[in-house]
C-alpha cells in the first residue's frame, strides 16, 4: 500500500518515517508538504499545521477510498472533533510510540481494504439498478427487503421545506454527510427521502435530523422500526410537522402503560422505566420543539430548556419578568408540574399532578403553550 505523510515539519516527517520500519517492505511511504501535489495513496497521515489542516482534510475526504489519520502535537479537543465531523478515520498524538503508530496504520490498511470491497459492491448495485446512480441511495422498491431483518432502529421520512428551490443533489449530500456506513437511505416519490438509522433511538435520530436541517431546511417524521406500519406512521408525522421541525409517535410499550392502571402490579423500577420512556420520547422533544418554535415569536425574551433525570425546566425571561415550568418525578405513577411566575401581576403560580399514562405530546404541548400564553398576556408590576 501507498502511505503518504503530509507535514510542513520536515524534521518530524523524517523521524516519523523511521518509526514505520516494521511495516511491510512493499509498503511505500511518501512525504509531502501542505502545498505540494500529492501522489495517489491508500493511507494519508496529516500532521496538523494549525492553519490549513481542516481545509486539507475536507479536500482529501472527497476521495472515498482512502483512510485519513490526523497527527496532532497536543490533545486539541476542538480540532479533533471538527476533523471527525469532516471525516478523519483516526487520530494520534505526535509523541506516540513506534508501536502505536504501526498499529494505527495497520488498522487503517485493513479498513481501506474493507472500503474498497464496499465500493466495488456498491458499483455492482448501481449496475443492477438497485442503487440510484445519481443520489447513491437505494431505490424505494427494495426498501422492505433490506429492512426485514432489523430489530432495532429509527425510520425517518424527510422532505425539504421549500419545494420551489428543491435541489436533489443538495439534500442527498446533506443526508449522506450525516450517515454512518451501517445506515440505509432510500429515495421515495418526488421530494421524499427515507433514512433508517440502525440501532438508534429517537435522541440519536434527533441529532441526525438537526445536522441535516442545519445544511438544508427539512421537516421530518420518525417511527420505530418495530412498528408494523413504520413507513406510514413516519410519513404521517412528517406531513404534520412544521418547517424545520420533526414529529414522532409515542411508541412506548403498551404493556407499560397498562401496568400503570394497577399500581399494585408494578413497583418503583417499572414506574421509573415508564418515566424514562416519557422523558425521551415526549418531554425532551416537546421542550425542544417549542423552544425552537417560539424563539422567533417572543421578542426580547430568552427561552431556555433543560431535561434530565432530576427535573425538566422550560423557562422564559425578559428584562422585567421571569417564568418557569418545572417537571419533577416524585416516584411511582405520576409527575408534578410546577408553574412559577415572577414579576407578573395576573398569572398565578400553580401545581399540576399528571398521571404517567396521561403524559402525551398533545397534553404536554397544551400545558406548555398555556404557560407561554400566560407569560405573553401578563402585565409586569409597576
Amino acid at each position: 500500500m501507498n502511505i503518504l505523510l503530509i507535514s510542513d515539519n520536515n524534521e518530524f516527517a523524517e523521524k516519523l518515517k523511521e518509526k514505520l520500519v516494521f511495516l511491510r517492505k512493499d509498503d511505500v511511504i511518501n512525504i509531502a508538504n501542505y502545498g505540494d501535489d500529492f501522489p495517489t495513496s491508500d493511507v494519508i497521515l496529516v500532521h496538523d499545521n494549525s492553519v490549513d489542516t481542516l481545509n486539507l482534510i475536507e479536500n482529501l475526504r472527497k476521495f472515498q477510498n482512502l483512510c485519513i489519520i490526523l497527527i496532532t502535537d497536543s490533545y486539541d479537543r476542538r480540532l479533533i472533533l471538527s476533523a471527525v465531523d469532516i471525516g478523519i478515520d483516526d487520530f494520534i498524538l505526535a509523541n506516540a510510540g513506534n508501536f502505536e503508530f504501526v498499529i494505527r496504520i495497520v488498522r487503517s490498511m485493513k479498513q481501506i481494504s474493507v472500503k474498497k470491497l464496499a465500493y466495488r459492491n456498491f458499483e455492482m448495485l448501481k449496475q443492477s439498478n438497485i442503487v440510484d446512480e445519481f443520489s447513491g441511495f437505494y431505490r424505494y422498491e427494495y426498501s422492505r427487503m433490506l429492512l426485514n431483518d432489523y430489530k432495532s432502529g429509527t425510520f425517518m421520512a424527510l422532505t425539504p421545506c421549500d419545494k420551489t428551490e428543491f435541489s436533489e443533489e443538495k439534500i442527498a449530500d446533506a443526508i449522506k454527510s450525516t450517515l454512518r456506513m451501517s445506515d440505509i437511505a432510500f429515495w421515495g416519490d418526488g421530494a421524499i427521502f427515507y433514512v433508517f438509522l440502525v440501532e438508534t433511538d429517537y435522541n440519536g435520530a434527533v441529532t441526525v435530523f438537526n445536522k441535516i436541517n442545519s445544511i438544508i431546511s427539512v421537516k421530518g417524521g420518525f417511527s420505530d422500526i418495530l412498528h408494523k406500519n413504520f413507513e406510514k406512521e413516519a410519513l404521517n408525522y412528517m406531513s404534520k410537522a412544521k418547517d424545520g421541525e420533526y414529529l414522532f409517535g409515542e411508541t412506548e410499550e403498551n404493556t407499560l402503560d397498562e401496568w400503570l392502571l394497577d399500581a399494585s402490579s408494578g413497583g418503583y423500577k417499572l414506574f421509573r422505566k415508564v418515566f424514562n420512556n416519557k422523558l425521551e420520547k415526549v418531554i425532551a422533544p416537546v421542550f425542544y420543539r417549542l423552544q425552537k418554535s417560539y424563539e422567533t415569536k417572543l421578542q426580547d425574551t430568552e427561552i431556555e430548556q433543560q431535561v434530565d433525570m432530576e427535573q425538566c425546566i422550560f423557562s422564559l425571561k425578559n428584562k422585567t419578568n421571569k417564568s418557569s415550568l418545572r417537571i419533577v418525578y416524585p416516584g411511582f405513577a405520576k409527575i408534578m408540574i410546577y408553574v412559577e411566575h415572577e414579576g407578573l401581576d395576573s398569572p398565578e403560580n400553580k401545581e399540576i399532578a399528571l398521571q404517567l399514562d396521561k403524559i402525551t405530546q398533545k397534553e404536554l404541548i397544551s400545558i406548555v403553550e398555556g404557560f407561554i400564553g400566560e407569560f405573553k398576556e401578563a402585565k409586569c408590576y409597576r
